[in-house]
């Protein structure tokens, strides 16, 4: 990887970077002295026991955790300058998939998308019917955007969580624990979906896992939260 460079002249394939960073929950240290890049395209693990400080750091990503001690930049964001005007913002640049699918139940596939086309401003109708059908097709659901979440399977389910990741073309997917509640067969398809997505549309993608068969069967770069620290796959800190 390139040499650290100031953040004002972050690399152009950069899409995330920490520096010195120190994470906190409320008043308590949880990870620290984090340094970390993430590159266009990258697929990679995030794993760590329960209470490790995986889910302090995905929320540091996306903003729901300040970051009030060392730098980072996610997207051309500074995380120490994020408001409530810009935290919105950050946001429509990523994907973020969680394990519960927090779908809208009372609403069909085309409106769970819908809705988050509309929240994001866009206006033009024929624009947001054709990106509709692009990111359904991207996960392998075509033709199915008038089913209700409850006539779809688990694995199907998540891959519409996907597509709704996908509608503003985001420069990084955080997936939480995205197979937690999925049978190893779909967790597969799902992984393998995902790791796709990376490679086609040059996304990068952080993927927190327990499941350490995945990591057996589908080898990539894996970074681990350990003893208050974010270590690399060789157990040295990143």
């Amino acid at each position: 990887m390139p040499p650290w460079k100031p953040l004002d002249f972050m690399n152009e394939n950069l899409i995330v970077r920490l520096i010195n960073a120190n994470i906190y929950q409320r008043e308590h240290l949880i990870l620290s002295g984090v340094n970390l890049q993430i590159y266009k395209g990258e697929f990679i693990y995030l794993i760590g026991k329960t209470g490790s400080g995986k889910s302090s750091l995905l929320k540091t990503l996306y903003g729901a955790l300040p970051l009030t001690e060392g730098k980072g930049e996610v997207a051309g964001f500074g995380l120490q300058y994020l408001d409530r005007k810009s935290i919105p913002l950050l946001r429509r640049k990523l994907g973020i998939v969680f394990q519960d699918f927090n779908l809208l139940s009372d609403r069909s596939v085309e409106d769970n998308l819908r809705f988050v086309l509309d929240a994001t401003n866009w206006k033009d109708e024929s624009k947001k019917r054709e990106r509709m059908a692009q990111v359904m097709e991207l996960v392998g659901l075509k033709g199915q955007d008038k089913k209700m979440p409850h006539q779809l399977s688990g694995g199907e389910q998540q891959r519409v969580v996907i597509a709704r990741a996908l509608l503003n073309r985001p420069q990084l997917i955080i997936a939480d624990e995205p197979t937690g509640n999925l049978d190893p067969e779909t967790s597969d398809d799902i992984l393998l979906l995902l790791r796709q997505l990376a490679h086609t549309n040059n996304t990068a993608v952080l993927f927190a896992t327990h499941d350490y068969r995945i990591l057996e069967n589908f080898p990539a770069r894996i970074i681990r939260c350990m003893n208050g620290k974010v270590m690399d796959e060789e157990g040295f800190a990143v």
